[in-house]
């Protein structure tokens, strides 16, 4: 098991042999979408990330660590929490170009964005555009908070756990554990079999710490 020590932008770990062991996935991230993406594009992440996002990326965030305009934030947290077919009204609404996500089911970074997804699901629900939200929706019947086969419907079926876990289903994490085993959870993920009908995965980083994803022109307009 890593232990984690997490500066703003380059992750180091440990690994079981005390060795150091440097993630380089955010500045990777934000290279490839000035590289590779308009110079207008607009992101959609969790506040956490926009400023980097703005900064290293020169990219325009929807919601960034100066955003106190709740409405907006809460908006992104209906986006994620929600099924595809209603975030991506969001995400229009919003006029959104490229999603991103944090995931540490690869590495085992724990900060990523599904152990921040209850405030993503609280901040949603805040508002009344996001009434349809109800945390108890994304746990269990017993009360509990699993990304398994044995979480809630909802849960498996949200923006969120589609963007971190698209095609996780068919990767080795660890020796001795099946495919799709997340490292943070320590579960075997409950949905492999994930597609997208309004984005395509645009990029994931080495250790597929960040994930982007490309919004796709409503199908009357391509």
């Amino acid at each position: 098991m890593e232990a984690y020590s997490s500066p703003s932008i380059v992750l180091s770990a440990r690994s079981g042999d005390g060795g150091r062991i440097i993630f380089d996935d955010f500045r990777e991230a934000y290279y490839w979408l000035r590289k590779n993406t308009p110079t207008d594009a607009k992101v959609m992440s969790w506040w956490d990330y926009g400023y980097q996002i703005s900064a290293m990326a020169d990219r325009t965030t929807i919601v960034d660590n100066n955003t106190w305009n709740n409405t907006h934030i809460s908006r992104v947290g209906q986006a994620m929490s929600s099924n595809e077919s209603h975030a991506i009204e969001i995400i229009r609404e919003l006029d959104v170009d490229y999603v991103l996500v944090i995931f540490g089911g690869v590495t085992g970074y724990s900060s990523d964005d599904i152990n921040k997804f209850l405030w993503m699901v609280r901040i949603g629900g805040s508002t009344p555009e996001g009434r349809h939200i109800h945390e108890s929706d994304y746990f269990t019947k017993n009360g509990e908070f699993r990304v398994d086969k044995e979480g809630s419907k909802t849960m498996l079926n949200c923006m969120m756990y589609k963007l971190c876990y698209y095609r996780f289903g068919a990767v080795y994490t660890e020796q001795g554990r099946p495919t799709g085993y997340d490292r943070v959870r320590h579960a075997e993920i409950g949905n492999k079999d994930i597609d997208f009908e309004h984005l395509e995965e645009a990029y994931t980083t080495e250790h597929w710490i960040v994930r982007i994803y490309r919004v796709l022109a409503p199908a009357n307009k391509r």
